[in-house]
């Protein structure tokens, strides 16, 4: 069982998660991608919680329930700024993980505060040096369709279209948690385009390198990326960039995966995950 709760991020921006198992448990907090809500890691979610984790996974602001910036601000430090708010309610050190945008986030928050306060690193699919067509697709796939959808069967052709490795679900139903109803009745993405329209944005990011580049030597504890073998994110390059970038790196890929792993994969995203924090004492 999971309850919803809200946290206030930057700004009073309210931000709306979903907590689950023992408030005594070693604590996971579970950071979506940019244009996905929090429900996207409901598999990894469920996992954790039966492993004896206390979980909480958010909904970023300007995406699902959480608020929308009144200034349109959604740079990695306001990001930051949210996950330490939510981070500052626990007693003891989290494992961030995070997907794209929401690894971003938690590597700069760990490396800006010398990982004060944080347990460990989890990254899906993001490395600082992205693939520059990978993030190409992400961004037209985000601006497309800035009409909506009439129907969610609608929206699930878009999905299945970006996706076509994915088999299409009997039911789309499932898809309205990614989507809200405009005052004229159509579907429209569950996030705020606003974010697309800074040079600075969080997803798909422009060039991380730099940024990540600036706090790597705060980043003091252990550190995993999980990468999908057919991510067109993340290349070999990337990663033995980011393996100079931090010693302490650990890689595992998943055979089969794209840059949404835990979509792709989730049991083997699960199993991962999981080994990682066990033989990190986490």
């Amino acid at each position: 069982m999971s309850q919803v709760k809200r946290y206030t991020g930057q700004k009073a921006v309210q931000l709306v998660a979903d907590i689950g198992g023992h408030v005594e448990g070693a604590a996971v907090i579970l950071l979506h991608g940019g244009g996905q809500t929090r429900h996207s890691w409901r598999g990894a979610f469920d996992a954790l919680v039966a492993a004896g984790y206390h979980v909480i996974s958010y909904d970023a602001r300007g995406h699902g329930e959480s608020g929308w910036s009144p200034d349109g601000d959604y740079t990695l430090p306001v990001l930051a700024a949210d996950l330490q708010a939510i981070i500052d309610t626990l007693e003891t050190p989290p494992t961030l993980v995070g997907a794209s945008m929401g690894a971003a986030t938690a590597f700069y928050l760990a490396g800006a505060t010398r990982s004060a306060g944080i347990g460990a690193l989890v990254m899906v699919d993001l490395v600082p040096r992205v693939e520059q067509a990978g993030a190409d697709r992400i961004l037209a796939f985000m601006r497309a369709y800035p009409e909506g959808f009439a129907t969610v069967e609608e929206a699930a052709d878009a999905v299945c279209e970006y996706y076509p490795h994915r088999p299409r679900p009997r039911d789309p139903s499932g898809l309205m948690k990614n989507l809200r109803r405009g005052e004229n009745g159509r579907l429209y993405w569950h996030w705020d385009p606003k974010m697309l329209e800074q040079d600075d944005r969080p997803e798909p990011p422009p060039s991380l390198a730099d940024r990540m580049s600036s706090v790597k030597d705060g980043i003091s504890v252990p550190v995993m990326l999980i990468r999908g073998t057919r991510s067109d994110i993340v290349s070999d390059a990337g990663v033995a960039e980011f393996r100079q970038m931090l010693p302490q790196l650990e890689v595992v890929d998943v055979s089969g995966a794209g840059h949404m792993v835990v979509g792709d994969s989730n049991d083997a995203f699960n199993s991962g995950l999981l080994d990682f924090l066990a033989r990190n004492r986490l």
